[in-house]
């Protein structure tokens, strides 16, 4: 293959991974292709933490893992197949993984079912109907964590009570930390809904709606109501949640979790599903231990699901290729 043709075809799988879900959007990962070796390495980026509610860089684990199954699928739908070796240089913790690209001659079935989901998935921020999800489909998408060597757990009507009463607690210790606010409030681009220059963060658009009268199931980006044209709406009293965790709590394990939610999230698009996901309680050491189920296998727990039938929600700015890619 032709050096050119290389790098566009490059260029083109990295542009599928990054519709992957990050922390506020802060899309913190860098690809570099080497054409002599044909590996294409991720790496996390520094300039894009969160030294507050991501001290440890758990969260930006999940979005780069969440990354890299998106380019194993768009490398699927290709005809290829993506070979990822996580944390190949213990030297560099910020070298996440280095990926094998290896033609297959036809696509791979299960995984390249999953790439019209790519650019269908969304964040959606808007009141979920009260129906309820089919068993079958909620059987699934555990199958679709495990597949990725996780654990996907509904958890039962006390523990989704318990979770919800965390993402209360978050939301006062959220609103009682200046810092945490600070931090969150520089990506988020209010009054800029629709300019087309900001490339990350949270536009105004994918909001969603302000939340009345119960527990907001997410988080509100506006708390100081800024944009006055926000509408408001009730939310389910019953929201239909699912726990991502591992067993044990390493950088590693983060990758993995990435993958398996990006797994979960693309199934979860294409059983017609609307999903967000809800990580305050997550970002407090206080609260995020109580957010597993003790009758679970699962030891760690690293994002909650927020699932059901409603509005897909907005696609947030991603940034251009050109400034996550370097070709060497």
């Amino acid at each position: 293959m032709a050096t050119k043709e290389s790098d566009a075809w490059v260029a083109a799988l990295v542009e599928d991974a990054v519709t992957a879900p990050s922390m506020h959007n802060a899309q913190p990962w860098k690809f570099v292709f080497s054409s002599g070796t044909g590996v294409l390495a991720l790496y996390g980026d520094p300039v894009r933490t969160m030294p507050v509610a991501d001290p440890d860089h758990r969260g930006l684990h999940l979005g780069c893992g969440a990354a890299l199954f998106n380019l194993r699928v768009a490398a699927a739908h290709r005809g290829w197949t993506a070979l990822p070796e996580l944390l190949p240089h213990s030297s560099d913790s910020w070298h996440l993984a280095d990926v094998t690209l290896r033609p297959t001659g036809s696509p791979e079935t299960e995984l390249s079912s999953l790439y019209p989901a790519l650019r269908r998935r969304h964040t959606s921020r808007s009141p979920f109907s009260d129906e309820r999800i089919p068993t079958a489909i909620l059987d699934g998408l555990s199958a679709a964590a495990h597949v990725e060597g996780c654990v996907l757990t509904v958890p039962g009507r006390w523990h989704t009570e318990t979770v919800m009463e965390l993402v209360h607690d978050a939301e006062l210790f959220e609103s009682a930390s200046s810092s945490m606010r600070e931090e969150i409030a520089s990506w988020t681009r209010t009054g800029r809904a629709g300019d087309g220059l900001s490339t990350d963060g949270i536009p105004a658009e994918a909001f969603g709606p302000r939340q009345f009268g119960v527990t907001a199931p997410t988080r509100d980006f506006d708390p100081l109501h800024t944009e006055r044209n926000r509408a408001e709406a009730v939310f389910e009293r019953d929201p239909q949640i699912a726990l991502l965790g591992t067993v044990k709590d390493r950088p590693v394990d983060w990758l993995r979790a990435g993958q398996a939610l990006e797994h979960v999230l693309l199934r979860a698009t294409l059983d017609g599903l609307a999903t967000s996901l809800m990580s305050q309680p997550l970002e407090w050491p206080e609260l995020r231990s109580f957010a597993r189920d003790p009758g679970s296998g699962t030891g760690f727990v690293h994002l909650l699901l927020r699932l059901g039938y409603g509005p897909s929600g907005f696609a947030t700015p991603r940034r251009p290729v050109g400034e996550v890619l370097t070709l060497r």
